[in-house]
């Protein structure tokens, strides 16, 4: 009688123990565990990142991490983690945030323009993506992949169109760079290819024009019209003698480090350099800056016209007068260089 009484007393203990066990595993699992008060948060694991990476982002974000790590290594997360970017919703409990770290990776959209070297769009586009900027730019001056895509140095930042893309976040510098190969070809589909022959241009060619009719105005509007005047040029043998070029080339100087050219001036026309559209015909080697789409499209779909000159308009800012003679051009240049002596710039 007694034995049975010790039996059953271990018996209700276990019993006790068991119920406390799965009290505990059935909160550790079912619980809501969040205590962000947003819908939702977002966590950013690196290829780099190990578990204890992974807790120490989601510990501000969790109301028990010590019942989230229980679960994760009885699931083995622990040993498990998976680099990309991952939601955790509000009232999510340990079980559905496991779930979705583990398996759930969302892209991110990623956005970029107007950058002028390779090395500033790699800055930008390292704090959107797990790459570093090192890797990316490594990546897009890799020599051999240049080669085999018809790029060189001078030409390659135009292999990258500005718009927003969805990308996985642990995508490497290598992917980046190989998707966005994908989406130029996808751009030069066989109706811009052809415009772009028509034109006796490759598909470099136009984004190096482009990269000048963007300088020279970012009024959407008005870049047919420039992309006319030269493409004019180009057709009878006439140097573009375009200021922009003439910026660029002076930047790749000691002398022009750190410094806002806002006005060219004569001495700018006698930098020795090939981007000096003033000294050498034709197009230089490569894009100045990177245009936005509107400009390839103007140098695609230029306004036919006879102009072959134009200056900014001092009284429409961001515009341009256009000239058919060198004299109504130089009316119009004069009018703006007093413009700019009555502003004080003079450099």
């Amino acid at each position: 009688m007694y034995l049975k009484r010790i039996l059953w007393a271990i018996a209700l203990i276990g019993l006790l123990v068991f119920g406390a066990f799965a009290y505990y595993i059935y909160g550790a699992m079912f619980e809501p565990n969040t205590k962000f008060n947003n819908d939702s948060a977002f966590i950013n694991i690196s290829s780099k990142d190990n578990y204890e990476d992974v807790k120490a982002q989601l510990e501000p974000l969790l109301k028990d991490i010590s019942s989230f790590d229980a679960l994760a290594k009885q699931k083995k997360y622990n040993t498990n983690i998976k680099a990309g970017r991952y939601t955790i919703t509000k009232g999510m409990n340990n079980n559905d945030i496991i779930n979705s770290i583990r398996s759930n990776n969302i892209p991110v959209k990623l956005s970029f323009n107007n950058q002028h070297t390779l090395e500033d769009l790699a800055g930008r586009i390292s704090r959107q993506i797990d790459a570093d900027s090192i890797a990316l730019v490594k990546a897009m001056k890799d020599e051999t992949f240049l080669a085999e895509n018809g790029f060189s140095t001078a030409t390659a930042l135009g292999m990258y169109l500005p718009n927003s893309y969805e990308f996985f976040w642990n995508t490497s510098a290598e992917g980046f760079r190989d998707k966005m190969l994908v989406e130029y070809k996808r751009f030069w589909n066989a109706d811009r290819m052809e415009k772009a022959k028509a034109l006796s241009l490759t598909p470099n060619e136009v984004i190096t024009l482009a990269s000048i009719v963007h300088e020279e105005s970012k009024q959407a509007d008005e870049q047919p019209r420039v992309a006319g005047v030269y493409l004019n040029r180009l057709r009878i043998g006439m140097p573009l003698q375009a200021d922009p070029t003439l910026k660029f080339a002076a930047y790749q100087l000691p002398k022009y480090k750190n410094t806002v050219i806002r006005r060219v001036l004569n001495v700018h026309k006698d930098i020795d350099s090939p981007y000096n559209t003033y000294q050498n015909k034709g197009l230089p080697p490569g894009l100045i800056a990177m245009p936005d789409l509107s400009a390839v499209k103007a140098v695609l779909n230029p306004e036919s016209h006879k102009y072959l000159y134009f200056a900014a308009d001092a009284k429409r800012a961001g515009y341009h007068k256009f000239a058919k003679t060198l004299a109504q051009h130089n009316n119009n240049a004069r009018a703006y260089q007093r413009y700019l002596s009555s502003k004080g710039i003079n450099k």
